[in-house]
């Protein structure tokens, strides 16, 4: 028998610390089945060479458990170790046999997992005592058996074993008994070790016999040796990606579609990737899209992986350039993860531009379901963009379909301002600011429909990318207005007329909360509503992106800016103004004048304080002055309280105002109640 202290260097320990440092208990079973696959497909790669010329009987992988012992053991018929082996490869922590192994056989050994130079040693996170019992194929071998406390010492002594391969036996601690149950150990197979490419065996198959699950006499084998990703796409059918997308996902619809990786150069990489259905909802899950090294599960956290877009979709990535054992900052650093992630960013872009170039209207119906997808790419991967921006649709409020090429050429030769911009008329409610649309589709504009959850965003995009574009939101001014060409047409009202028709309908706007109101006045048609609401689009905007993103404070802080626009060619406004006139030009005009007088002796006051040297001359003047402008703001307030009473005895007024209201979806509450009540006395 031997003994003896388990070689720890500082040659070795710095890789030990960087690549191998675990926080999940759980992963000793990853790391002891692969090993175990990994001593399989040593003696499969060694039998091929002839190197190993004896039968290979089962290649398989057992996990069995002893409740009563307290063990759990991981056993395997691959290569298996001898004293010599097991000085070098056990004794001497981080020297990896699989990197060695991988060097000498390295064009032929690829399924070699790879990468395990601490991995036994993760057994001792759960286990009191490990023990080895390994025969080595070697002819002549002798087998033996080693074991360990945890600590440095260890002991090594002959045994006899009757068949190849290797037992790691693990006597779980007191903290860790989970590891003891069957149920458990299922879940972890199931989890890491389910597409390994040897059989991995744990319990009995069961059946339902009086009332409930007993283990019958076949074993279980718990993994799919040849998944779909590693078969050839001309071998599958669509059918074959179905199910095995329902393996992965039980209980989702089915994809929309799905794209087979397989590259070998300049790394390797195999995979299949499916589009769920998104709709407008995002749920960016980590545990979309599982990671692989030669079949062994690595992470289901692939951020660094694939692009950020790209976690709305789900599937397996394969790839043994990835190592088993990584950190979050190592994915996100490393130059071949980098490169990885732009080649299935590239696939991904040629995939749906091939869909589209090859039956447009077919990726049009499924325009809906994968739209969040397509621009939470352009707005997150520049790359992706640029291919992107070929088949990426606009949708207008009739259900047409255009790609940015298309729409410009639609709309350049009636919505182009006199700036030439190119104007986009949106909404993000149809139905709610379906007024607005048609009074746009009536001036012959197109109207967009973006109500996505990302579409705020987008159009802030678009508009840095489009030259010469601005969006506009189709509630953000009359139709007379969205698409400036020229001037405004004339109102043709006096000072007095655009004084009390301002008045009239400012003194009878509602308090709204955190919301305020300007009036304005505009020429439009005899047919048009009497008053609409309109909300300046860049105010609005900064406001929803305040909402959004933190930083913008100031702009969510600000009240709601609207804009009631009264039509002065309407029949009912014209009726309101002349009335109006009528009743108040006797008691406004007085007060008026004295208004105007006084605005221009506070005028010739302020010239003369800029011509006086003295300074006591000029104090003299501000008080005259201000004086003068307190008797102004006394008559302005006469003025308001005149308009007011008398507008207060106009329901029309109010009426017209909350019609305004009603179509912007602004009229609620008791205001909307009162608005019935007076509808109902007017008819």
């Amino acid at each position: 028998m031997a003994t003896g202290k388990i070689g720890v260097t500082t040659e070795n320990i710095f890789p030990v610390i960087k690549k191998f440092l675990y926080s999940d208990h759980e992963i000793f079973l990853r790391e002891l089945v692969s090993n175990a696959i990994d001593a399989t497909q040593k003696l499969k790669t060694l039998s091929a060479f002839g190197e190993y010329k004896g039968d290979l009987g089962k290649m398989e992988v057992r996990v069995s458990i002893d409740k009563e012992a307290g063990t759990l053991t991981v056993s395997d018929h691959g290569i298996g170790m001898d004293a010599e082996d097991i000085e070098k490869y056990i004794n001497q922590i981080a020297f990896s046999g699989a990197e060695e192994f991988l060097e000498k056989y390295k064009d032929t050994a690829n399924s070699i997992i790879g990468h395990f130079g601490l991995g036994f040693y993760s057994a001792f996170m759960v286990s009191k005592k490990v023990v080895i019992r390994s025969l080595s194929y070697k002819e002549g071998a002798k087998a033996v058996e080693w074991s360990c406390d945890g600590s440095p010492e260890f002991e090594m002594h002959e045994i006899e074993k009757d068949h190849r391969g290797t037992d790691i036996i693990l006597f779980i601690d007191d903290d860790n008994k989970e590891f003891l149950e069957q149920a458990r150990i299922d879940a972890l197979l199931k989890k890491y070790c389910r597409f390994l490419p040897v059989p991995v065996i744990s319990g009995k198959e069961q059946e339902w016999k009086d009332g409930h699950m007993v283990d019958t006499d076949k074993d279980k084998v718990v993994n799919a040796t040849e998944p779909l990703w590693t078969r050839k796409p001309s071998e599958l059918t669509d059918k074959d990606y179905l199910e095995f997308y329902h393996e992965l996902r039980p209980g989702e619809e089915d994809p929309m579609f799905w794209i087979h990786l397989n590259v070998d150069y300049p790394f390797n990489l195999t995979g299949i990737l499916y589009f769920p259905k998104i709709k407008n909802n995002i749920d960016i899950r980590q545990n979309r899209i599982d990671l692989y090294c030669n079949q062994v599960f690595v992470t289901d956290q692939v951020e660094g992986v694939v692009p950020e877009f790209m976690m709305l979709m789900q599937g397996v990535i394969d790839s043994p350039d990835i190592p088993l054992n990584v950190s979050r900052s190592y994915l996100q650093a490393d130059q071949q993860v980098k490169k990885i992630s732009g080649y299935i960013s590239k696939k991904v872009a040629e995939k749906l531009d091939k869909m589209f170039r090859e039956d447009r209207k077919e990726f049009e119906q499924k325009w809906n379901d994968i739209e969040v997808f397509i621009k939470y790419g352009m707005l997150t991967d520049e790359k992706f963009y640029e291919q992107a921006k070929k088949f990426f649709l606009l949708r207008d409020v009739n259900d047409n379909y255009y790609t940015l090429e298309e729409y410009r050429k639609l709309v350049e030769p009636t919505q182009t301002d006199r700036e030439d911009n190119a104007i986009y008329l949106y909404t993000n409610d149809k139905s709610a600011q379906f007024a607005y649309v048609k009074g746009a589709e009536d001036k012959g504009y197109n109207v967009l429909e973006m109500d996505g959850q990302l579409d705020q965003h987008l159009i802030h995009f678009l508009e840095s990318k489009l030259e010469k574009t601005r969006f506009v939101r189709v509630d953000s001014e009359t139709s007379e207005r969205l698409i400036q060409k020229n001037d405004n047409k004339d109102t043709d009202l006096s000072a007095i007329d655009a004084e009390i028709l301002t008045g009239l309908f400012r003194t009878q706007l509602p308090d709204l909360k955190d919301t305020n109101f300007l009036v304005e006045y505009e020429a439009l048609g005899a047919d048009d509503a009497p008053a609409t609401i309109t909300q300046n689009e860049m105010m609005r905007r900064m406001k929803e992106m305040a909402a959004m993103q933190p930083g913008m404070n100031f702009y969510g802080a600000m009240p709601s800016m609207y804009a009631l626009v009264v039509n002065t060619e309407n029949a009912a406004v014209k009726k309101i103004l002349s009335e109006g006139k009528t009743a108040l030009e006797s008691e406004l005009m007085p007060v008026r004048n004295e208004i105007d007088s006084l605005n221009e002796e506070i005028t010739g006051l302020r010239k003369q304080i800029d011509e006086k040297k003295e300074e006591s001359e000029k104090e003299t003047l501000r008080a005259e002055s201000a004086e003068k402008e307190k008797k102004v703001e006394e008559d302005r307030k006469r003025e308001e309280s005149l308009i007011k009473d008398y507008a207060s005895t106009q329901p029309v007024i109010r009426q017209i105002i909350d019609l305004a209201l009603l179509q912007n979806g602004m009229l609620k509450g008791e205001d909307l109640s009162r608005f019935i009540r007076r509808s109902a006395s007017m008819l």
